[in-house]
């Protein structure tokens, strides 16, 4: 657990909450994992399937996209300026290099799914796949170093008010018609503690939206999602 990460206990008032990186995290953990999936499953020539995939995979590659533009311009630089330590600058600039490394992979995921979308044929799908499986491999090891060596700073050197900046901005591109999905995505996997955070941040109305809407057409959105996928990938 990173400091002041714990779930078993509400956050500390001082310092960022950065346990909230790690729940976020699951969500692209997760949808990594079940994109080859996704693209795998789509039956040969079944062109309308792998242009709903593909849909969904353009959502994913923009979410990731604005995830990583948030940590360059707001993490990164100052863990480098607040920092005194070189190690830790030695940090932020692998961290940043692992981005490069990413955006690689998912630049030859761009030139691949056009094609599939296309035909749906089952070797530019299997060469979309391996470009997807690829990219998962990039991102897991991102994800992990930076939850095992970053987050540790992060609470150490950023304040509470920029950490919460960070979370406002992580919110800026979505349309309305899609925020009750990412909310769904974030407590998916969510234990019963993390759950009643991110809710109680939630407003009043976002609460009751969720309760209301929110939890059925998430649900209904993800059976959609994982039609011919296996129970394996629910």
């Amino acid at each position: 657990m990173t400091p002041n990460s714990t779930a078993s206990g509400p956050p500390a008032d001082d310092r960022p909450y950065t346990h909230e990186m790690v729940v976020v995290h699951r969500v692209f953990r997760r949808e990594s994992a079940l994109l080859p999936r996704l693209v795998r499953a789509v039956p040969h020539g079944g062109t309308r399937r792998a242009g709903e995939v593909v849909a969904y995979l353009t959502d994913y590659v923009g979410g990731l996209h604005h995830h990583h533009t948030l940590e360059d311009e707001l993490i990164w630089p100052r863990l480098r300026e607040r920092s005194a330590d070189s190690a830790d600058k030695e940090l932020t600039a692998r961290m940043e290099e692992q981005h490069e490394r990413i955006d690689r992979t998912l630049a030859t995921v761009g030139e691949r799914a056009p094609r599939w979308q296309r035909s749906a044929d089952s070797a530019t799908g299997e060469a979309l796949a391996e470009a997807l499986d690829e990219h998962r491999a990039a991102l897991e090891e991102h994800l992990d170093d930076e939850e095992r060596l970053i987050l540790p700073l992060v609470a150490e050197h950023l304040t509470v008010a920029e950490w919460d900046e960070i979370g406002r901005r992580g919110l800026d591109p979505l349309p309305k018609d899609k925020v009750m999905l990412a909310l769904g995505a974030i407590l998916e996997e969510a234990t019963p503690q993390e759950r009643a955070y991110f809710l109680g941040r939630a407003p009043l109305l976002g609460r009751l939206v969720w309760q209301l809407v929110g939890r059925r057409q998430y649900a209904a959105f993800r059976r959609s999602l994982l039609v011919g996928v296996g129970e394996a990938a629910r």
